[in-house]
């Protein structure tokens, strides 16, 4: 080889030692979550869909968060707050780090403006959960005065539910009627890529985010770099995803399943600590017949609540015995009488013997020539299972139970209506004031008070619950509804429902949160083995 074609090689080679390798991209991570519906549009301030919470509390944050004991506050956009001696101001202390998926700051600016947005909103939901707002300061760029016209006891809890979700509301504004559809700046673990209605959501890491809840041993970044939500309404395939891999995690299982998927080693299933979600049967105790008080607490009598729990619950339920869970913040328990809503079925019995409704020729109890039955609406769910199951107690006590059942699009226009006696409802709460508040006051009659409960002294104790400045005050003027509505029996409680989030063969076990229903909550959590 020529002297100069020699040289010109070991210069190569020189050069190529002093150049370090690159090294070698790291491969992106990505999950599917699978669910069975989804939401019109994504917007904390105008749906109170499950769908949209889960959503929302990966791709937002709100001022502070509920632990994982549903009890306990937790700092997040807020380091720290102040609330003034008459409860009705508060001051809170934001973080100087926090940016939306768009780079811009998140300020105090954006938690007011989001307040506003919320007020301002002709389609706005639950406005209640942000108190009687009088006014909301931005004093400077990390402090907000929130001032309240009446204190509200249970601000910090709402807080934490997805509705209170900080916005950047110019990305709002920039996007107008897409806003919630085609985009979503927000300053969660996560940020909004793409969405296909009712087929799929994706969202990708928030590379900056590193201000998750301090209950999370990771505080971010997320450990996963995509997170696809599938829409994916059988169970069966459900199931079968999770299993095959078309699917890495989901909290929508068949309660069959359960005990097939904790007996498989290649899956992990968890529950949260504390979880509150109650299924019940209402009474629309302005109806003729359920108007009478023994009538309502022998049909509660005549329910077999551990029965249900084994059968459509598959035994993962715990029977219902009250209106919320006992370990709920607030629950009354030395004010709740749980016989009334024990199964007796003979007690049931005399109850209607003595009110005079005769049992009939026909087997069913008739009362001035008039049959005793009524009419329940129904969802199309396992409500259909549940109603089955109670519409054979009732008849064996003789009462005529015929059961209208509706899927998800038609029954919410049905239950504004005044024409059924029960209908079935399971509800979210985080604690015994959260779920008195929504159901009880005459404010709202016909829904979601659909029980028509009119009583002033109700509306008279949630004033002052909601109002109280001491938590023993709060919580004495809650037992004393609890004990009211209670001994009127105008719910049958059936079940608490469990929450189970199984994890496919590629992800560590999850850390599953109760809050909402929403059971990933941050997405924190969420990490590949």
């Amino acid at each position: 080889m020529e002297l100069s074609k020699l040289l010109l090689r070991a210069g190569a080679i020189a050069l190529t030692a002093a150049i370090p390798l690159a090294a070698p991209a790291k491969a992106e991570t990505s999950i599917g979550v699978l669910r069975t519906i989804d939401t019109d549009r994504y917007d904390p301030h105008t749906s109170t869909s499950r769908a949209t919470a889960e959503v929302m509390f990966m791709m937002g944050d709100t001022l502070v968060a509920l632990g994982p004991d549903m009890k306990t506050i937790h700092p997040l956009l807020a380091k720290s707050w102040t609330v003034s001696e008459d409860g009705k101001l508060y001051t809170f202390k934001l973080r100087d780090d926090v940016t939306f998926c768009s780079g811009k700051k998140l300020t105090a600016k954006d938690v007011k403006a989001t307040i506003d947005r919320w007020i301002a909103h002709p389609k706005g939901v639950v406005k209640n959960r942000m108190g009687d707002v009088k006014e909301v300061r931005a004093v400077d760029d990390y402090t907000v005065e929130y001032e309240l016209s009446q204190p509200y006891s249970e601000l910090l809890y709402q807080m934490t539910q997805h509705f209170h979700t900080i916005l950047n509301v110019e990305d709002v504004e920039k996007l107008g009627d897409d806003f919630g559809v085609k985009g979503f700046d927000g300053s969660g673990p996560y940020c909004f890529d793409s969405w296909e209605p009712r087929n799929q959501l994706v969202m990708k890491k928030h590379e900056g985010y590193n201000w998750g809840p301090d209950f999370y041993a990771n505080q971010g970044p997320a450990k996963i770099d995509t997170v696809t939500w599938k829409i994916v309404p059988e169970e069966n395939n459900r199931v079968a995803g999770i299993q095959t891999g078309q699917g890495d995690v989901t909290q929508y299982l068949p309660y069959w399943s359960i005990d097939q998927l904790q007996a498989n080693p290649q899956i992990s299933v968890t529950s949260p600590p504390f979880y509150f979600w109650t299924y019940y049967v209402g009474f629309k105790i302005t109806r003729d017949i359920v108007d009478d008080l023994a009538v309502r607490k022998a049909l509660n009598l005549a329910v077999d609540q551990k029965a249900l729990a084994e059968g459509p619950f598959f035994g993962k339920a715990e029977a219902a015995y009250a209106y919320t869970h006992s370990g709920t913040l607030d629950y009354a328990a030395d004010q709740v009488d749980e016989s009334l809503f024990g199964f007796d079925p003979e007690k049931a019995g005399a109850i209607l013997d003595q009110a005079g409704w005769a049992m009939g020729d026909d087997g069913f109890r008739h009362k001035d020539g008039k049959k005793l039955e009524l009419v329940a609406y129904s969802f199309a769910n396992i409500w259909r299972q549940v109603m089955e199951a109670i519409q054979g107690d009732f008849r064996k006590i003789g009462v005529d139970l015929k059961v209208e059942v509706f899927d998800a699009t038609v029954i919410w226009g049905k239950l504004k209506t005044q024409d059924f006696d029960l209908y079935t409802m399971s509800y979210p709460y985080v604690s015994a004031g959260d779920a008195l508040n929504l159901y009880f006051p005459s404010g709202n009659m016909p829904t979601p008070n659909r029980m028509n409960w009119d009583d002033k002294e109700t509306d008279q104790w949630l004033l002052e619950g909601r109002g109280a400045l001491t938590d023993a005050d709060r919580a004495a003027a809650y037992a004393k509804i609890q004990k009211k509505v209670h001994d009127a029996v105008v719910w049958i409680p059936v079940v608490h429902e469990p929450m189970f989030v199984a994890a496919g063969p590629r992800l560590k076990p999850v850390e599953a949160h109760g809050i909402y229903g929403a059971g990933l909550y941050k997405g924190l959590s969420l990490e590949l083995k």
